[in-house]
């Protein structure tokens, strides 16, 4: 009996310790160099930047050198180009999480109330962008949002406008490019929670006098709420850092975040600001997931109760 509860214990623990493992290797071991490169200074060399910690040997003497520059965090908090760029990626994903929500959530009900024979199609359907690269998609868009495009002619043909729509190169085209890329990422989680709902409570919930829209509001949303907290943190992570729409669909005045690590990276060389930049972007980032995972640990003690 000793003998079966230990070889149990050791295959929980090997099972725990895979995800750790995986998380050591490509998440914290990642995450420490830049940080450490974070404290570095820039340095026309190859590497560009200057080590965090050396061995001088100085008059037949060895000792250690550590040398810590926090001026790249100072610079980010003083330079109103960084806080502009956080601030207009927090504005832009917060956007598009709303509107990816507003279209994917009616997408998820109408996909888990239809009969169960074309589920499997409508799920294909969602997931079939996938199977196209991310990069042509988007490039797509600009044919289809361009002043002679596919969308301006399409409503100066039916009459609708009079001279074309300037969408390519502004905000609005990042919120369509961002929408269209993500609502797959939002739709999936939603309609994992709405098909596994229990329809009796709505039943009971119509015998007992409630209109459709209040047990809509009193029974579905509550239920699916975990499907639409992650729903939304699959979309907005990825938005608040992405550098790939905002560069095709966005115009020289849509300054995000991810766009200005680029730059400093690629263009100015500078890899401990564009380290800086990425740890205060990955700690802004990690805030909502621990608050997910409070509130879904909060649930899971409510419902032990």
């Amino acid at each position: 009996m000793n003998g079966e509860s230990r070889a149990e214990r050791r295959r929980r623990r090997l099972v725990v310790a895979v995800p750790y493992l995986w998380l050591a290797l490509f998440f914290l071991a990642p995450f420490l160099i830049v940080l450490k490169l974070s404290f570095a200074e820039v340095v026309l060399a190859r590497p560009p930047y200057t080590p965090l910690i050396e061995l001088l040997d100085e008059a037949g003497s060895l000792y250690l050198q550590v040398r810590l520059n926090i001026g790249n965090y100072l610079l980010l908090f003083s330079d109103d180009l960084y806080l502009r760029s956080y601030l207009n990626s927090l504005r832009i994903a917060l956007v598009s999480t709303a509107i990816t929500l507003a279209i994917g959530y009616p997408m998820a009900y109408a996909m888990a109330r239809a009969p169960e024979r074309a589920r499997a199609l409508l799920l294909m359907l969602v997931i079939l962008p996938f199977w196209t690269s991310f990069l042509i998609r988007v490039y797509a868009w600009i044919g289809i949002l361009k002043n002679e495009g596919l969308l301006n002619a399409a409503l100066t043909g039916i009459g609708l406008i009079d001279e074309p729509l300037v969408i390519l190169n502004t905000d609005w085209g990042v919120y369509i490019g961002i929408v269209y890329s993500y609502l797959p990422f939002m739709v999936l989680p939603l309609y994992a929670s709405l098909e596994k709902m229990d329809l009796t409570l709505l039943e009971a919930a119509a015998d007992l006098g409630s209109p459709p829209w209040k047990s809509f509001w009193s029974v579905t949303v509550p239920l699916s709420l975990p499907g639409i907290l992650a729903g939304c943190l699959l979309v907005f992570i990825p938005a608040m850092g992405e550098f790939v729409i905002p560069d095709l669909l966005g115009g020289s005045e849509t300054v995000m975040i991810g766009k200005t690590l680029w730059a400093e990276f690629f263009n100015n060389r500078d890899w401990p600001l564009a380290s800086a930049i990425a740890v205060i972007l990955l700690l802004l980032l990690v805030v909502p997931i621990v608050l997910f995972q409070r509130q879904q640990a909060a649930r899971g003690s409510e419902f032990g109760k």
